[in-house]
């Protein structure tokens, strides 16, 4: 049996692996099933058809798998998933899907979420993230993995954020942000690369200096978009490890139908 405070309101058709264990006053919804290892903190509330992983934490007062905040939402069974490793800090609130997307909103694993996030419906977030504490992602929201969000940064509906990708503290996101770039401001434009963050993750400085050559292209040179990306594509096997770091940034340009931030 899961270790539940005696508390804690736990729906008796709610799913909890026998090593998960959920804090006092908690309350676990009927729908929701959590993996082993999970530890749901004091006053938190776990809705909606949820799955959570392994290994996850959630301190307390967490709002996790609320219906979203749509106006067009008409009770349809909507998901949220949750991997593994994931921690959640105090007040922080995921929804659930819509019909008008996928239907789900989704986290990996290893990502560490700082209190008062918001992370709204139809979010995709990958692996590894790191949300500062405020940041506020609106509806549709796409985050690959190694993101970083500096504190109080607010993301526009439908934007996505490239792998490696980070902002300064309070920056405002209404466009895309291209892999490995760094930016800030309100509104936000690009200033580097994270390079330090690529260090931490084993890049060597060859791989490091092709993904500058990356950014000089789409921000020092003056080109179009597409003059730019015909130019990455040349750099295909300078450095052979690069490749992949080529490849993201072409699919990812390739799809940015909002335009990238500047």
């Amino acid at each position: 049996m899961a270790d539940i405070h005696a508390t804690a309101l736990v729906d008796p058709q709610a799913e909890l692996d026998g090593t998960a264990s959920v804090g006092p006053y908690a309350v676990i919804g009927p729908h929701v099933r959590v993996g082993a290892g999970t530890q749901i903190g004091a006053h938190c509330v776990i809705d909606g058809h949820t799955r959570i992983g392994r290994d996850n934490r959630f301190f307390p007062f967490s709002s996790i798998g609320a219906q979203p905040q749509d106006k067009k939402y008409a009770g349809e069974p909507t998901r949220l998933e949750i991997g593994d490793g994931n921690t959640f800090r105090e007040f922080v609130t995921i929804n659930t899907g819509t019909v008008q997307d996928s239907g789900v909103t989704r986290l990996g694993d290893d990502n560490w979420i700082m209190a008062y996030v918001h992370i709204a419906h139809d979010c995709q977030l990958g692996n590894h993230i790191i949300l500062a504490n405020t940041v506020q992602l609106a509806g549709h929201v796409h985050l690959g993995d190694w993101v970083f969000l500096g504190g109080l940064t607010g993301v526009h509906q439908f934007v996505r954020v490239g792998a490696h990708a980070m902002t300064a503290f309070q920056t405002r996101l209404a466009q895309d942000l291209p892999p490995f770039v760094t930016a800030g401001g309100n509104p936000a434009e690009a200033q580097s690369i994270n390079a330090e963050g690529l260090r931490r993750r084993g890049y060597s400085a060859e791989r490091i200096t092709l993904v500058k050559q990356m950014h000089r292209l789409i921000y020092r040179k003056g080109l179009t978009l597409e003059a730019a990306r015909e130019q990455i594509e040349a750099l295909r096997g300078e450095v052979p490890a690069a490749d992949a770091d080529i490849g993201l940034m072409q699919n990812f340009l390739a799809d940015a139908s909002r335009g990238i931030v500047r």
